[in-house]
């Protein structure tokens, strides 16, 4: 996907002026956006500058990548109720604008990835969102947060998919690592669910998997040549959690400091 950004893009103040109220959360944890056809329409153009903003931002604040996304399935008939929802990220930016990425230079090489989806999460379509970050060593080098391309039927099936998008990533990093002399094998991918763990593992499992494109079972292949493993985790451990659904604020906290994200104010 390309995004064209505006030559100039509206800030904090300009966006919500100057004496609004900072947010906790990027996205209220009770709230849902739909299309909602009876709204008020907004700026389309002002909208999607904002929009744009924030897209360039993700790339450096991952804990706003999955309200970001949300908002951004609304850009081609904003209403007031998406623009509050995309304000109020803004609202959370302003309230945390030294949050960053720390990558400390002591920690090891070791890859590791967390694959999560929210089953049926989009209120527009009912399609899952799948959810996905990876790390090297305690360094968070790469993270997703993308809708699923087609419904699924069951929790299981969803991720299963999310763990597919997740292992696409992992190797991707595995073969650059190769450029630079790092040749690292059974990478283990931390997935929640009990049943996509077994239908990793074993190939048998006709009656949860005729349903599931061809394609994705290329995990399968991944893992039974030994480029990665899948590990169970509990859902209160899942750190990919932040990147398909919303939370209250203690946590929210809590997943972004499984980010390695840090206040840089608070370093000493």
């Amino acid at each position: 996907m390309t995004f064209n950004f505006p030559s100039r893009q509206p800030t904090h103040n300009e966006t919500l002026g100057h004496d609004c109220k900072v947010a906790s959360t990027p996205f209220a944890s009770q709230t849902e956006l739909t299309l909602d056809p009876q709204g008020k329409p907004v700026n389309k153009s002002f909208y999607r500058s904002m929009i744009g903003s924030l897209m360039y931002l993700t790339a450096s604040r991952p804990d706003i990548l999955w309200a970001v996304c949300l908002c951004a399935r609304f850009q081609t008939n904003p209403k007031e109720s998406h623009e509050t929802a995309v304000k109020r990220i803004f609202r959370y930016l302003k309230g945390t604008p030294k949050l960053g990425l720390w990558f400390p230079k002591d920690s090891n090489f070791d890859l590791i990835a967390y694959s999560d989806s929210d089953h049926a999460g989009c209120k527009v379509d009912r399609r899952s969102v799948s959810g996905g970050c990876q790390f090297l060593g305690n360094r968070l080098i790469s993270w997703q947060s993308k809708k699923q391309t087609s419904g699924s039927t069951s929790t299981a099936q969803a991720e299963y998919t999310a763990a597919y998008s997740c292992c696409s990533q992992v190797l991707w990093i595995q073969n650059q690592l190769l450029d630079y002399g790092i040749n690292i094998m059974n990478i283990p991918i931390l997935v929640d669910n009990e049943a996509c763990l077994g239908i990793v593992k074993n190939p048998i499992h006709h009656s949860r998997t005729k349903h599931i494109e061809i394609r994705i079972h290329a995990i399968r292949d991944a893992y039974e040549k030994g480029y990665i493993q899948v590990v169970p985790v509990a859902t209160t451990q899942q750190r990919a959690d932040i990147f398909t659904k919303a939370f209250d604020k203690t946590r929210f906290n809590q997943l972004v400091t499984w980010l390695e994200m840090v206040n840089f104010l608070e370093l000493k």
